[in-house]
């Protein structure tokens, strides 16, 4: 897993220039006791794992039967090194798109093209993305896959009209699966939606989070942070990034639903904000997941 760690490690030093960064004690409900409220159910908790074991699938060289369900597309563009895949549910209904993190030296180029840039995705106008401006890197690697997932996910939607549609991924694949979640919200809108992200740093602008909050819809966004991942906190907000909603931080482990707060907005100071010093490790697990490391989530 050394690519996530050089990813980790260049955009927290990019971080420590941006931000004084102190030194926070692991939390827990006994030394925090707000910790402890608004914890999620034992329904939610299996959909973290669920989707965990989509998101490390996607690092695999091949993922043939994503948690035993049917492979429709496995996509890679090489001039942007952007992968994944759609998988069908037929027993839950629902069509999932998944996009792989970090993992060769063109990601790493992608991670660190955080200008912010103009934000344009089909299905939106330009005078509904007016004001909003996305990490650039991000959006390039979205845009090269762009025509092909929406156009795979309308002929899935023809063969299955009733199914509903999830985004999701870890790391840059999580920042991809918010992107590709306003993409698809705003080209099927009648369409039930939702997007779990694992470790996503931050997307885009204040705009971009309303423009999320507002398609997708925050309760149909559940973007997760275990306990002191520093990628989250990438880009820097001085640098005009802010998170969309809605936080779960698995503020400690195991990961269990007691161990998982339902944060507010999209920057909530109890949350991972509170916590600024990040560590590599919690990054590279994921509600009980070692990510990418599991082929049995391919078999």
């Amino acid at each position: 897993m050394m690519h996530h760690a050089l990813f980790s490690f260049f955009l927290f030093a990019i971080s420590c220039i941006a931000n004084i960064i102190h030194v926070a004690a692991h939390p827990t409900t006994a030394s925090r006791p707000h910790l402890a409220k608004r914890t999620i159910s034992e329904t939610l908790s299996e959909e973290f794992v669920r989707y965990t074991n989509y998101s490390s699938g996607a690092y695999l060289p091949a993922c043939p039967r994503p948690l035993g369900n049917t492979l429709v597309l496995q996509f890679n563009n090489d001039a942007t090194n952007t992968q994944g895949y759609i998988a069908r549910d037929d027993t839950r209904q629902e069509i999932v798109v998944v996009y792989r993190g970090s993992f060769q030296i063109p990601d790493y180029l992608t991670d660190a093209d955080f200008a912010l840039t103009q934000y344009s995705t089909p299905g939106l106008s330009a005078e509904q993305t007016n004001e909003v401006l996305v990490h650039q890197g991000f959006l390039t690697a979205f845009s090269s896959v762009a025509s092909l997932v929406i156009s795979t996910v309308a002929q899935q939607l023809i063969q299955h009209p009733s199914y509903s549609l999830v985004s999701t991924g870890h790391s840059l694949g999580s920042a991809l699966a918010s992107l590709s979640a306003v993409s698809l919200a705003a080209n099927f809108p009648g369409h039930s939606l939702k997007m779990y992200t694992f470790g996503q740093p931050r997307t885009g602008n204040p705009a971009y989070a309303a423009l999320a909050e507002n398609l997708v819809g925050v309760d149909n966004i559940f973007r997760t942070v275990h306990t002191i991942d520093n990628i989250p906190k990438l880009p820097p907000q001085s640098f005009g990034y802010q998170h969309h909603a809605t936080e779960y931080w698995n503020f400690a482990d195991p990961s269990i639903p007691s161990n998982v707060k339902v944060c507010s907005g999209g920057e909530d100071p109890t949350c991972s904000n509170s916590v600024m010093l990040g560590f590599i490790l919690a990054h590279l697990q994921y509600f009980g997941q070692a990510i990418g490391l599991e082929p049995s989530v391919c078999a």
